[in-house]
């Protein structure tokens, strides 16, 4: 890639953000003047409520439907901690889907205050360039935007396809789709579990962390149900990471968390995972138990990779599924 992170304009004027002054800032967007890269993009256009848990520092088109994103990787995360020596790769994943977020909002004029419906998010990495350093990573995406669907001249979804580059060099790739939902048919869609309506289920009792492939019991999302290879999710809404914001269901970046940690339970071992793929097949609901079960693959893939497909049920229906690739276990 030949776009470096000098060059992105970071005073860029936003669709339904508030320009200098305290005017509205025009459709379309404007003209802004290159600056150094000193912050994050505004925390609304990825829907995170604290600025920590922004990725993202900067874009800039390259071509139809095509943008150059800068990003940033912490040294060491509260929740998307090291791996074997490698940044998290689900911090790739989240880092994917707050590109689709700002580019729908910053690129494509989806008003802030839309939904978004996510029904697929994958990512897989290269470890070799996943290596935590001395400094935080700092990263550029390419990003192309395909199947752009509009409405009566809005955009009303399309799919990113991802390459995130660390110094030159290909570290991870992937991509998921978005729908854009008005406030309106998001409340009729989702009815008496709408904004401020849901319930939440009591917290239930983490597996111990250790088994999972986690430090504190804390980041477990998996409950014991009793039988090997499955377990009752266990949402905590008092989680800072995983609901950084309250929601009327459960995370999507939640139930990869699931899945990377049942394929660690199943498998018995918790190494890096090479490549997580979740579809998100129907909401998640807070009030409702939700069954995850765990299925490794017989054999083993490239270098010996072992692959698990996870599941989830709500109410005996599918939720979602999931495959993920975990790295052969140490010898």
């Amino acid at each position: 890639m030949s776009t470096s992170t000098s060059t992105y304009r970071t005073n860029r004027v936003i669709p339904g953000v508030t320009g200098p002054g305290g005017h509205a800032a025009p459709a379309g967007g404007g003209t802004a003047v290159p600056q150094p890269l000193t912050s994050t993009v505004p925390k609304e256009l990825v829907h995170r409520a604290s600025v920590a848990e922004v990725m993202l520092t900067d874009w800039a088109r390259s071509g139809e439907d095509r943008f150059v994103l800068a990003a940033q990787w912490p040294r060491g995360h509260s929740f998307f901690t090291n791996v074997e020596g490698c940044h998290d790769p689900l911090i790739a994943a989240e880092t994917i889907r707050q590109a689709g977020l700002l580019l729908a909002h910053a690129e494509y004029g989806v008003p802030l205050g839309h939904r978004f419906l996510v029904s697929d998010l994958g990512v897989a990495v290269r470890p070799a360039h996943l290596r935590v350093g001395a400094a935080p990573a700092s990263l550029e995406l390419d990003v192309r935007c395909r199947d752009v669907k509009e409405r009566r001249g809005e955009v009303t979804g399309f799919r990113v396809e991802v390459e995130i580059y660390r110094d030159g060099s290909l570290a991870a790739t992937g991509g998921g789709t978005l729908t854009c939902i008005a406030p309106r048919v998001y409340q009729r869609l989702r009815g008496a579990r709408g904004p401020g309506r849901a319930r939440v289920m009591p917290l239930t009792a983490p597996e111990p962390p250790q088994s999972v492939g986690r430090m504190s019991p804390t980041d477990v999302v998996l409950s014991p149900a009793g039988r090997p290879g499955r377990w009752q999710l266990r949402v905590d809404t008092r989680h800072p990471v995983l609901f950084d914001h309250m929601v009327d269901h459960v995370p999507g970046m939640l139930l990869l968390e699931a899945a990377r940690q049942a394929a660690a339970a199943a498998l018995g071992h918790a190494r890096l995972p090479l490549a997580v793929a979740g579809e998100f097949l129907r909401y998640a609901e807070l009030d409702t138990p939700c069954t995850i079960e765990a299925h490794p693959a017989a054999g083993t893939g490239e270098k010996g990779a072992h692959t698990v497909l996870v599941t989830g049920r709500q109410d005996r229906a599918p939720v979602f599924r999931c495959t993920v690739a975990m790295a052969a276990p140490l010898r």
